[in-house]
């Protein structure tokens, strides 16, 4: 598995992913939408995107990171509000490694942290990992 950043050539696979994602958080199936959404965030580069590589162009999973700021730090952070792992590749450190890829960048990039936003529904899915 290569962790790696996202590139043009990802994108079908990637929005295959996020539409997954989305459809995991009870939003509508919508596979154009999916591909909008990462296609402008890649040419806008407002977000950092790293993608599970599992070979053969298929992506296990995506982690996107946004910058943002931290008033009480008064200091730039990268907040981690996507991590998705396709069901087939779950449970095999996967998101340890997307989260470590988007740690060290935040270091790399001068941040003071990141911060993981997640749904309640994943809380049960944390302490089960646990």
């Amino acid at each position: 598995m290569e962790i790696r950043r996202y590139e043009p050539r990802d994108l079908d696979e990637l929005a295959r992913l996020f539409n997954d994602y989305r459809v995991f958080y009870e939003q509508p199936s919508d596979l154009g939408l999916a591909k909008r959404f990462i296609a402008e965030r890649a040419q806008a580069d407002d977000s950092v995107i790293f993608v599970a590589d599992a070979g053969d162009s298929v992506l296990a999973g995506f982690c996107q990171l946004y910058p943002s700021l931290c008033s009480v730090a008064a200091a730039p952070i990268y907040v981690l509000y996507d991590l998705f792992v396709s069901p087939v590749s779950r449970r095999a450190g996967v998101a340890r490694q997307l989260l470590q890829a988007g740690a060290s960048r935040a270091k790399s990039d001068g941040k003071v942290r990141m911060d993981l936003l997640m749904g309640a529904s994943n809380i049960a899915l944390c302490s089960q990992a646990a």
